[in-house]
């Protein structure tokens, strides 16, 4: 290991250290016991919910409760104005100055979404009865301020690491709490076996599957689709250069995690409105829950269908063809012009389909186990892409910096 790789693995260490002690610093005003009482129940509920992403911080209530998601949110909501909206994406698109400017947009929302998802917890907390010690606008006031604090203090850790320590910030975050529940998550399922309640074959079963989607993932995530190129000859400081050639290459899942998270706030909504409209005890509202068929039936379609919405927006087969033609470029046996844009345009509707059919195939394969298993815990698809994505982005940095090592 290099001295730089190896300061660069410390710093990231101690980061995550750092997370991992903000996850046990409680908010102020609750009471620490009877929280542990109630976050201890196992269910895809409201601190379900809570827990999945944040891991011990929620069962704690610690101030680094809300994790980074509303940081994700806002960053999808402002990347989704952007496919919507020719002025934000100009000024994204404008360069370092108007790159800011977006990110600016991007942490005013986060502070609003997170401030308003604190005071609706602080809210929801008041209601269970002795959690929190002196109800009133004080505690609110405290966690709104805690909580959104916590939130901001990781968004900075996070960006600490991707610029100092190795891999992705948000992405080991994300994955450290999804992986320090793990153990958990196993010893909950041995001991429901032990106790008859599901068979040892079940838990075999989830771990294969488990296993086989954590290889797709990584077959799919590495997976490339490359399209051959060629640029003619040129001079280059009264230097003749021959024929040229480079690959362009297309990623199988262009649209990462954005759709399989705004499906899940579509279901959410709707829900929200059909309890409102006909209650909680509605048959429909039971079908949108976790397990049923309604709720895979539509979950899948909604993230096949923003998978290709998204990327037809992000790429453009014609802006392709008109950037490769004003460096003189073509791809290889293709016309340039209308040509290349439909090849382009072909090779981009196969690939983002195969993408979208994978990322509903890793969004429902968690919901069949909870169904036809019957496992006692809730572990949805989203941690284990986030968990192999940032293992292989920190293979990749590794690999890179044994590279710059030997010279090669």
């Amino acid at each position: 290991m290099s001295p730089e790789l190896g300061r660069r693995v410390a710093f990231t260490l101690g980061a995550l250290i750092v997370y991992r002690i903000g996850s046990y610093i409680p908010l102020p005003g609750t009471d620490i016991v009877h929280w542990s009482q109630v976050s201890g129940l196992r269910t895809p509920g409201l601190f379900g919910a809570i827990a999945l992403p944040a891991g011990a911080a929620a069962r704690h209530f610690a101030i680094f409760a809300l994790g980074i998601l509303p940081y994700i949110s806002a960053a999808i909501l402002v990347q989704l104005v952007c496919v919507g909206s020719s002025r934000l994406r100009g000024m994204s698109a404008a360069g370092d100055h108007g790159r800011a400017r977006v990110v600016a947009v991007t942490f005013y929302v986060t502070i609003a979404l997170a401030a308003f998802q604190a005071y609706g917890l602080a809210r929801g907390l008041e209601g269970v009865r002795g959690l929190v010690v002196a109800p009133g606008p004080a505690f609110r006031l405290t966690t709104v301020a805690s909580l959104t604090a916590g939130t901001l203090l990781l968004i900075w850790l996070s960006n600490q690491i991707t610029a100092r320590g190795i891999g992705n910030g948000l992405a080991l975050v994300l994955a450290v709490g999804f992986l320090i529940d793990l153990p958990e998550i196993v010893a909950l399922g041995v001991e429901r076996a032990r106790m008859g309640y599901i068979s040892f074959n079940m838990i075999a079963v989830a771990a294969v599957l488990a296993a086989l989607i954590t290889m797709l993932i990584v077959v799919v995530e590495s997976a490339r689709r490359v399209v051959a190129l060629v640029f003619p000859p040129r001079t280059i400081g009264g230097r003749s250069l021959g024929e040229t050639s480079a690959n362009l290459p297309f990623k199988l899942n262009g649209a990462g995690l954005l759709p399989t998270v705004f499906a899940g706030w579509v279901i959410a909504f709707l829900a929200f409105g059909l309890i409102l409209g006909a209650g909680a005890n509605s048959s429909f509202v039971r079908q949108l829950g976790h397990g049923h068929a309604l709720f895979m039936v539509l979950s899948s379609a909604l993230v096949v269908l923003l998978t290709l919405v998204y990327t037809a927006f992000v790429i453009d087969p014609e802006r392709a063809s008109e950037q490769l033609k004003t460096y003189g470029g073509v791809v290889r046996g293709v016309l340039p012009g209308e040509a290349t844009a439909a090849y382009l345009d072909a090779v981009l509707s196969r690939i983002t389909l195969i993408g979208a059919l994978y990322l509903a195939l890793v969004f429902v394969v968690p919901e069949l186990l909870i169904v036809y298993l019957g496992l006692p815990f809730y572990l949805g698809g989203a941690p284990f892409l986030v968990v192999v994505c940032a293992a292989l982005d920190i293979g990749a940095q590794v690999k890179q910096h044994a590279m710059l090592r030997t010279g090669s």
